[in-house]
């Protein structure tokens, strides 16, 4: 996938040193009014001004409290996940902890897909990871089978399936996965025909409401030759982690919905970042897609 990002479009892995994740303000192809997907029609928020969730980041829920951290050679101890995907008795899990001795250039270091049993939990978590739905960040403490000792890890090959020792909910975002997205909103064909017009594998604007304020935070990437960049997307060999992580360090870290398209000619992907979970531009795309 080309990565390279000229003109005004915003490239989600880019860090220009000062510390100052200030795209929001800078992408000048900011589209006005984020259209809707259903007709190209401006979508209103109303007099939602900024972003808000229904969690509480500082009132996490605690599903395990009388869990121990375990540590050593089949554990982790506790570490933050992203809950990226969910099937049939397996969940992914995305290692949000910085790896040591930190991150390296490359955007995917950092960001390790985990396969979790979803149902091989201790008792006083199985609920909760029942619960669970992509999109969840959590503290959890993961532990693998001892396959030398003749454990059965439940995974493909060598990779056994880690199971949930303690987990502790911490953010309720959403994340989902759409393919054959029809009729893909205006938006998201305008960045695509301007990236493929300047030649570029990927484009970004900034959507906005009625009132001009931010809503969303638009990125599309090429799909071309072989190569299932949704699927990269939804299993996290490619990390969606980073586009998240510049719209949470340049507004704050309330629950977002997260929705990655793909139409059905399988041109291009979106991901589409609403500001504002459970708000108008995401209801709108759920009852377009969903």
């Amino acid at each position: 996938m080309d990565e390279r990002d000229e003109g005004d479009a915003v490239d989600p892995w880019a860090d220009d040193g000062d510390g100052d994740d200030d795209w929001v303000e800078a992408a000048s192809d900011a589209t006005a009014a984020g259209s809707t997907p259903d007709s190209g029609a401006s979508v209103s928020e109303g007099d939602e001004t900024g972003p808000a969730g229904d969690a509480d980041d500082g009132n996490p829920t605690d599903t395990a409290a009388g869990s121990t951290d375990s540590t050593g050679v089949d554990g982790l101890g506790s570490r933050r996940y992203r809950v990226l995907d969910r099937t049939e008795g397996t969940l992914v899990f995305v290692d949000l902890d910085t790896p040591e001795p930190g991150p390296g250039p490359e955007p995917d270091e950092g960001f390790e897909p985990v396969r979790v049993a979803a149902d091989d939990s201790d008792d006083g978590v199985a609920d909760a990871a029942a619960a669970l739905e992509p999109g969840y960040v959590v503290t959890a403490t993961l532990r693998w089978p001892d396959t030398a000792a003749g454990g059965d890890g439940g995974g493909d090959g060598d990779t056994p399936l880690a199971r949930v020792e303690s987990l502790t909910v911490e953010r309720e975002s959403r994340y989902r996965f759409i393919d054959d997205a029809e009729p893909m909103f205006e938006a998201a064909r305008d960045a695509w025909r301007d990236a493929s017009a300047a030649g570029d594998g990927m484009g970004s604007r900034v959507t906005r409401d009625t009132d001009g304020e931010p809503n969303g935070a638009l990125y599309v990437f090429s799909e071309a030759g072989a190569r299932d960049l949704f699927g990269e997307f939804r299993s996290g060999t490619t990390p969606l982690e980073p586009l998240v992580e510049r719209v949470n360090d340049d507004l704050d870290d309330a629950p977002r919905e997260v929705f990655v398209l793909r139409p059905p000619d399988g041109a291009f992907v979106v991901v589409y970042i609403a500001f504002e979970k459970d708000g108008l531009l995401a209801r709108t795309v759920r009852d377009t897609y969903l």
